[in-house]
């Protein structure tokens, strides 16, 4: 296996789509052999990371969401980005129990879920710019990786 690898999608803003999204990057992640936990830990990530821009960077509006992932030796990124509404105020978003939408029954938990399953969170955005969310996560730590070539 090469030390690097990545791979981007694109796709419609659709609440469809957050499956798709989640089932494209575990995809994309099983080739760093990860155990059960670390596929749902991203999966979940990246599901709250999508459905954050389908409610609250578009309105429910149909627009495009990019997620990019990538891979160096045992480090997974991925990156979700949306070129909507974008966040005013990205510390108070990112508090626990804070939405914008509490119509919704958003229990304002995304971000958190993010920084909970993953190893670290970035948030870029602007308003009427859109919103990036860049997060890592590093696979197998902890586990004790056993190879032929070691023996």
């Amino acid at each position: 296996m090469r030390d690097t690898n990545e791979m981007e999608v694109i796709f419609d803003s659709c609440s469809s789509n957050e499956r798709f999204a989640r089932v494209a990057v575990a995809s994309f992640l099983t080739q760093l052999n990860p155990t059960v936990e670390e596929v749902s830990d991203v999966k979940t990530a990246v599901s709250e990371a999508v459905t954050n821009s389908i409610i609250h960077g578009y309105d429910q509006e149909i627009h495009k969401i990019t997620v990019k992932c990538r891979i160096e030796q045992n480090r997974f990124a991925v990156t979700v980005k949306d070129t909507g509404k974008g966040i005013k105020d990205v510390a108070q978003a990112m508090m626990p129990m804070y939405t914008t939408r509490p119509e919704l029954d958003r229990s304002g938990m995304g971000f958190s879920f993010m920084e909970a399953f993953m190893d670290k969170v970035e948030v870029e955005s602007a308003p009427g710019e859109g919103t990036t969310v860049r997060m890592e996560k590093t696979i197998g730590k902890g586990r004790n990786l056993w190879t032929t070539q070691s023996l």
